[in-house]
């Protein structure tokens, strides 16, 4: 299977990076083609100019800024996303990614009545996250990230198309023991991905 992996965390030495590092190492000894992203590493820029806005609904001319990341949507069967989880959300630096490059075009058609799917080629969507918080508080509060990737993007992509959610809360407060039993189920789940 096709999988474009896109991490996000300003440290190469932080916990979000060792959870990128199992995801990628079990899908590829698994025998998934991975094309990772990792948007500080790779100097990605989040903010939209005007320039780029002025063309953001004119398919094909909005792709001049971001034709490798639009290639790697189309090319992907599966989108693997892994990054904390900042102010019930994701970091800044995704939403720019997702600002940017899910553009009229690329990810989606503006049709008459609402916006149609363009990335049915994506069958399945995964999430490796963090949280700060108790379980509970984000049941309160709505747990706004999962919903975004569970009604919004995942509406971009094939019908029926599988989210799966790894999720760790109270990330400040876990011991050593803890985080490497999450970053082993991690591993072990992307080992029996199967498309």
């Amino acid at each position: 299977m096709h999988v474009l992996m896109i991490a996000c965390h300003p440290r190469a030495d932080s916990y979000s990076a060792a959870l990128r590092d199992a995801a990628c190492a079990a899908l590829q000894a698994a025998g998934h083609e991975v094309r990772l992203h990792d948007l500080h590493a790779d100097g990605f820029v989040p903010v939209m100019s005007a320039a780029e806005h002025r063309v953001t609904n004119a398919p094909g001319g909005n792709e001049a800024h971001i034709t490798r990341e639009a290639a790697d949507l189309r090319w992907a069967e599966a989108l693997v996303l892994v990054y904390p989880t900042w102010w019930y959300g994701m970091p800044a630096m995704l939403k720019g990614w997702f600002d940017r490059v899910w553009l009229p075009g690329v990810a989606f058609r503006i049709g008459p009545g609402a916006i149609e799917p363009l990335l049915t080629n994506i069958r399945r969507i995964a999430v490796v996250t963090t949280y700060g918080s108790p379980l509970w508080l984000l049941w309160y509060i709505g747990w706004p990230d999962y919903r975004v990737m569970r009604r919004g993007l995942r509406r971009l992509c094939a019908k029926g198309c599988r989210l799966d959610w790894l999720y760790l809360t109270r990330m400040d407060q876990r011991k050593r023991p803890a985080l490497e039993r999450f970053l082993g189920r991690v591993g072990g789940f992307f080992a029996g991905w199967a498309a």
